[in-house]
């Protein structure tokens, strides 16, 4: 699953990483809030070309039964939760969204940017392909982020999926995945030295209107043995980072002597 170029531009580089968003456990007091939150210029924005209405029907009744009839009809089991106690289940309702919808859009943006994402959701009394649903039809109309993701080992068919339900007052917990670039320039990676990975998603509080898509981390000036600290990340300021800032990133890391040292011939 790979996220498209035309995501990217004009970075350089780029790396795909699951993660899993999580409910909003407590609200930011009023001061920690910038009005209007917005995106900002200079930071990644979601790209309007996935933007995309996820269909969803009604299902009344849970378990690995019913669920694998769903499967079998070409639906993902799903659930939609309330997000100020999602963890805890509140506001619950169960549906099921079409598995070809779900299977394009994580093929399409990659699983981590899958889940960092915010879609609308439409529950419907019934699919009905052949025309746009009229107001009788639609049971609920809400803005998610999808909260987890199953897919099946080796084939990447979504087995269920969860959502949270995401007003614009929302304050979410989101795991939101690196992307980097400048690989090609840096110092210490030109010298034959390489890229440690160390976190592939960073854990942020943010207001729901303005999740990143993913962080953007340059490796253009790094040299080895230096090293990018949680709180060196460029994001827009209104996001409480949810880690200590001094953890690490990412590092260049120095060839072993035993790899600079040539090889003796017999």
């Amino acid at each position: 699953m790979h996220l498209p170029r035309t995501l990217l531009r004009p970075f350089l580089h780029r790396r795909h990483f699951s993660a899993i968003a999580t409910a909003l456990i407590h609200t930011p007091e009023p001061d920690h809030i910038l009005q209007p939150l917005t995106y900002l210029d200079g930071f990644p924005k979601p790209n309007p070309k996935y933007d995309e209405t996820i269909l969803a029907i009604p299902r009344k009744d849970s378990g690995k039964n019913i669920s694998a009839k769903e499967r079998k009809v070409g639906r993902v089991p799903s659930i939609v939760f309330e997000q100020e106690d999602g963890h805890l289940g509140g506001n619950k309702r169960l549906i099921s969204v079409r598995s070809d919808q779900i299977r394009k859009l994580v093929n399409h943006l990659g699983r981590s940017f899958f889940l960092s994402r915010l879609f609308h959701l439409q529950v419907l009394h019934q699919f009905d392909s052949d025309s746009n649903p009229n107001d009788e039809d639609i049971i609920e109309n809400v803005r998610v982020l999808p909260r987890s993701i199953h897919l099946k080992a080796g084939t990447d068919a979504p087995l269920n999926v969860t959502f949270i339900r995401a007003p614009s007052d929302a304050w979410l917990k989101v795991d939101v995945p690196i992307v980097f670039r400048g690989d090609d320039i840096s110092p210490g990676l030109k010298k034959g030295a390489s890229l440690n990975t160390i976190k592939r998603t960073v854990k942020y509080l943010c207001p729901a209107d303005i999740i990143p898509p993913y962080i953007d981390v340059d490796l253009s000036e790094l040299d080895v043995g230096q090293k990018v600290l949680m709180g060196d990340l460029n994001v827009h300021p209104t996001l409480k980072l949810l880690h200590p800032k001094d953890e690490a990133v990412c590092k260049i890391m120095g060839q072993r002597v035993s790899e600079t040292q040539p090889k003796k011939t017999k």
